[in-house]
């Protein structure tokens, strides 16, 4: 298992292109399910587990990982499947979201794949498990179902969506009060916590649900003359997302002279210098990793700043 990820040097060549990488694996029973690879830190069997007195219920315990210790979440059962029972030889997968590490308990993985985002769906609607997906795709004719990770991670570790008090100061909000802003992203978690932030702002949210709608909605306006640059203070747009991805919709924006002035912030749970580097490829004005909320506030100061007065 780990031969399986390749350097992170190869894979950064994907962006830009509107491709990914998954990494394909199976919970309780046959069906597949895959996360971006970028997510991905490393596959290995169980280390010793060590349970924890009142830990929540969707984790099974904690394990020593070269002297960090990490939490290993039941993926089958957060997503409400059968719960899997960690053994000697049981298979973890080590990702970072939003700035924290964990393990998740798999059944088993199977391989990375690399992919066309247009090749990506939105999920369909439904109950049970479809609410943990942010997407599906087709594989030799089987569905894969993307988990929507944030999710299940609020779910054990609810986000602070509050700003801190000092922060919203009455010149900020006289600034901010009934502004426009988009929101670009596949997860509804993610956008719950932008809406419930922007909201102490007064700012007023549209929303698209992955790359491709955003970019529709953005010409459609131009279209009919609205002048989008004036309408919208800024655009705050996921990473990996169906369809488009947010590398590519930036991209779009900056070839659209009607467009190319936007204030776009890449807005994701993929961390690191990665994404500053990606930043500057594809033209994004600033990155943030998600969910910050005070830092959410010194990147609008910081677009406020250059409004012309």
């Amino acid at each position: 298992m780990a031969g399986i990820l390749d350097s992170v040097d190869q894979r950064t060549q994907l962006v830009g292109q509107n491709r990914l990488e998954i990494l394909v694996f199976r919970l309780a029973g046959r069906q597949q399910f895959a996360i971006n690879v970028f997510k991905v830190q490393e596959v290995l069997q169980l280390p010793r587990l060590t349970l924890i007195p009142q830990r929540h219920p969707m984790i099974c315990g904690v394990i020593n990982l070269r002297g960090q210790t990490l939490p290993v979440i039941d993926l089958s059962h957060a997503i409400g499947m059968r719960p899997l029972r960690p053994e000697e030889r049981s298979t973890i997968i080590v990702t970072e979201y939003n700035r924290s590490v964990q393990a998740f308990l798999v059944g088993g993985v199977e391989r990375i794949l690399n992919l066309n985002w247009e090749a990506v769906q939105p999920p369909p609607g439904g109950a049970g498990r479809q609410h943990y997906l942010t997407a599906i795709t087709r594989i030799d004719d089987r569905l894969v179902e993307i988990i929507d990770v944030e999710k299940v991670l609020a779910e054990i570790v609810p986000m602070n969506t509050r700003v801190s008090p000092e922060r919203l100061d009455n010149e900020l909000l006289m600034q901010t009060s009934d502004r426009e802003v988009l929101v670009v992203d596949d997860s509804s978690v993610a956008v719950s916590q932008l809406r419930d932030t922007f909201s102490q702002l007064g700012l007023k949210m549209h929303v698209a649900t992955d790359g491709l709608r955003a970019l529709r909605q953005l010409k459609a306006w131009a279209d009919s003359g609205v002048d989008v640059n004036e309408k919208l203070l800024m655009v705050f747009t996921d990473a990996e997302m169906p369809e488009m991805d947010g590398y590519r919709l930036t991209t779009e924006i900056r070839n659209d002279p009607r467009l190319s002035d936007l204030y776009v912030v890449l807005h994701t749970s993929l961390s690191g210098s990665f994404n500053e580097a990606m930043v500057r490829k594809v033209g994004c004005d600033d990155f943030l990793s998600k969910f910050q909320p005070d830092k959410l506030v010194e990147v609008i100061r910081r677009r406020l700043e250059k409004v012309p007065a």
